[in-house]
């Protein structure tokens, strides 16, 4: 039984608790006037474009408070309200967990990001969900740019005790993920997870790897990869979302893993991103754990992030 406290649900709300307690400052001192006006609307959007919300949803959030709402008092918890209900509005239709439907198998799921972003620890956070699905999963660790992200990679798989095929610092990235391809087929694996480099400094370089990539699993099953999950750090706040723009460009990018959002008052930023990019988004990791990331509930992330409820 899950203890007290413990739950996932608890555990988004504490960790997301940065960014409520961020937007709540931003909003001092906006409920002192008798009524709402337009110097108040002004100062609403102002305040959530700095909470990381972006643009687009502090004008949603101001158009519906303007409905109606003049000459009339404006409270903090109505506010918050107003502003879960349209951050809600925004995830639904982006929230959606990865689905294992490939056939045939395996379903390849090229992962990409920044060095730094937390993207092999993802893929070890993503093998696992998948595992507690009972899917057979295999890792391949493209990212041969450097012996760190192989050599963790490595210990990750070890860990969960799965198959994974590696190679050595400066291999050819394009060649393993043949050589997994080839094995995760002959073995009956479902999913194969494939790290990449992470590297923008030279955007044509991974942009050739990734073409190279492609090219060789299009040989090998002309679906592949079925995914392409582009891995974010929510402590890079509005960096994210050049990111996304770059990552869209080199590696056609088909959904979105956000982490880190406990660690941060910028966890708005995944609601700009939702907003900007309409992109899938499957998961959201809310701590160090190997099962601190799982799909999100847009109604239970929406009020987590405007602070309107906790769970108990």
């Amino acid at each position: 039984m899950t203890e007290p406290g413990n739950s996932w649900r608890d555990r988004l709300f504490g960790g997301l608790k940065r960014t409520s307690d961020k937007l709540g400052e931003n909003l001092t001192g906006l409920f002192t006037k008798a009524a709402l006006d337009e110097q108040t609307l002004d100062e609403i959007e102002e305040a959530l474009i700095v909470s990381d919300l972006g643009p687009a949803m502090a004008a949603r959030v101001r158009d519906r408070l303007s409905e109606g709402r003049y000459n009339r008092e404006l409270t903090e918890e109505y506010l918050r309200e107003i502003i879960a209900e349209e951050i809600e509005k925004v995830l639904a239709p982006v929230a959606r967990p990865l689905e294992i439907e490939a056939f045939p198998r395996p379903q390849v799921i090229l992962v990409i990001g920044v060095n730094g972003s937390g993207k092999t620890t993802t893929i070890a956070k993503l093998a696992n969900l998948l595992l507690e699905q009972d899917y057979g999963v295999m890792l391949a660790a493209g990212d041969t740019f450097r012996a760190a992200a192989i050599g963790q990679l490595k210990v990750w798989a070890e860990r969960l005790g799965i198959p994974i095929v590696a190679g050595k610092e400066g291999g050819d990235a394009a060649g393993i993920v043949f050589d997994a391809v080839k094995q995760a087929t002959a073995t009956g694996i479902d999913v194969l997870i494939v790290d990449t480099a992470g590297r923008l400094q030279n955007k044509a370089e991974l942009m050739d790897e990734l073409a190279k990539i492609r090219r060789v699993l299009g040989r090998l099953n002309p679906a592949a990869p079925h995914d392409v999950v582009l891995v974010l750090d929510a402590t890079t706040g509005q960096n994210a979302l050049s990111q996304i723009e770059v990552f869209k460009e080199v590696a056609q990018v088909t959904g979105l893993v956000m982490t880190k959002l406990d660690g941060t008052a910028r966890g708005g930023v995944l609601v700009a991103a939702a907003e900007k990019y309409r992109l899938p988004i499957h998961a959201i990791g809310v701590g160090e754990k190997i099962e601190d990331l799982r799909p999100f509930d847009p109604t239970d992330m929406a009020k987590a992030i405007a602070g309107t409820a906790y769970a108990r």
